[in-house]
């Protein structure tokens, strides 16, 4: 799977902390007893984890939370949809430990727009670059931003990047009342997979942020289906570069 940075196509840097921040369930039971937990992926799981992002694309968006703990005992938490096919989202933000009001943000792969900039109820929109993973310092909101938007892909991966023990089994757990099938991939990473539907449930990676210490950050799907998200108008949106002093009080 293609990793949340995007310009390099390499299987994806996918949920880390899951093995051991989550209780993982050994299942799959075989002539021999329970599957063990490290068993490498079969040719068909292999095409299974590879097709993942393509399926994304195919099903069209999604409604998400995304968690990315930081700080002490603070989290970004981003709840909304995501447009794969377009390369659009629109979210709810809560920072912090919950008490910071929210706020709603669109974002493409380009920019990333906030909803009343100036906090007074008078409306419009700020806009400011996306910044990429790469970037020597990426805000927290972009990285979780950039990733969403990276968990499509037009074509499958290549099936062989999973095989020989790069990719293994790691049990099966409920995530939001749906069965799901884990596996570790390259990149110290985890998926979840619908045990019904075979589509992308969960998704979490080890991200660089700013300070360059690394935040997991978990991503959850679900109603995999088209969505249409509209962009803030035009007219209504200002630059951040032309305010500076509005995008450094929205802390994102």
């Amino acid at each position: 799977m293609r990793p949340y940075a995007a310009p390099v196509r390499t299987p994806a840097r996918l949920l880390t902390p899951l093995v051991t921040a989550l209780a993982l369930v050994a299942g799959c039971a075989t002539d021999d007893g329970p599957r063990p937990t490290g068993d490498p992926v079969t040719q068909e799981e292999a095409d299974l984890l590879a097709g993942l992002l393509a399926r994304n694309h195919d099903e069209g968006g999604a409604d998400f939370v995304a968690t990315a703990p930081y700080g002490d005992e603070a989290v970004l938490t981003l709840t909304g949809a995501v447009d794969f096919r377009d390369g659009v989202g629109r979210a709810q933000v809560v920072t912090g430990d919950g008490s910071a009001p929210e706020r709603t943000v669109w974002f493409t792969r380009e920019a990333v727009w906030f909803d009343d900039p100036t906090g007074s109820g008078s409306g419009g929109y700020l806009r400011r670059p996306l910044l990429p993973a790469d970037d020597p310092a990426p805000p927290l909101l972009d990285v979780v931003a950039g990733l969403l938007l990276n968990l499509s892909a037009g074509s499958a991966d290549d099936a062989a990047a999973f095989l020989d023990g790069a990719a293994t089994w790691q049990g099966r757990r409920s995530v939001d009342g749906r069965l799901t099938a884990l596996y570790a991939v390259p990149g110290d990473a985890v998926v979840a997979v619908s045990a019904t539907d075979d589509v992308l449930v969960q998704f979490a990676a080890p991200v660089p942020a700013e300070g360059g210490d690394p935040v997991e950050v978990t991503v959850t799907l679900a109603g995999h289906g088209r969505r249409s998200l509209d962009l803030p108008a035009e007219a209504e949106t200002i630059e951040a570069a032309d305010h500076p002093e509005l995008g450094a009080a929205l802390g994102l």
